[in-house]
């Protein structure tokens, strides 16, 4: 099934909506061959090819694994308590070198009561499991996407 992005927020609409179903602004369609760059919606990227299974990974606690992108596949990010900035600056935790990245994209949290990421205004959004979200609550196997990274949270005991 193919979508269509609202220019206004982001949001995911069926290609046959005329408008927003989030914020209801109008959404515009490009006739065919009405621009020569092609872009694409995160739903769109081949399924993990880095050949590495979740099982085989040496991860203790909660991290955040790269399993696609910038040739960093298996790079882990362990989360202890508290809060790590994921962006393109070099002085976030989670650094992540992409220009579709904003210097500072997103903020997990991790505490008692589990792990959030929350995206800080970035332009290109934070996806998680394949959908925009400006806040969500991660569990185990969860896929985030930031940029052309693809990352999966992993806790384990």
């Amino acid at each position: 099934m193919t979508h269509i992005h609202c220019p206004e927020c982001g949001f995911q609409n069926p290609e046959s909506a005329n408008y927003c179903s989030k914020c209801g602004a109008l959404l515009i369609r490009e006739e065919p061959g009405g621009h020569t760059t092609m872009s694409f919606a995160p739903e769109e990227l081949a399924d993990d090819e880095s050949g590495m299974a979740l099982e085989d990974l040496p991860v203790e606690g909660t991290a955040l694994v790269v399993r696609a992108g910038g040739g960093r596949q298996g790079e882990t990010f362990p989360l202890e308590q508290g809060r790590h900035e994921i962006g393109r600056s070099p002085d976030a935790e989670i650094f992540l070198d992409d220009v579709t990245v904003s210097r500072s994209h997103a903020i997990v949290t991790r505490d008692e009561s589990g792990v959030v990421i929350e995206d800080l205004g970035s332009l290109n959004g934070t996806y998680v499991n394949r959908r925009r979200v400006d806040k969500a609550t991660l569990e185990d196997g969860d896929e985030v996407q930031i940029g052309k990274y693809r990352l999966t949270l992993l806790s384990r005991s």
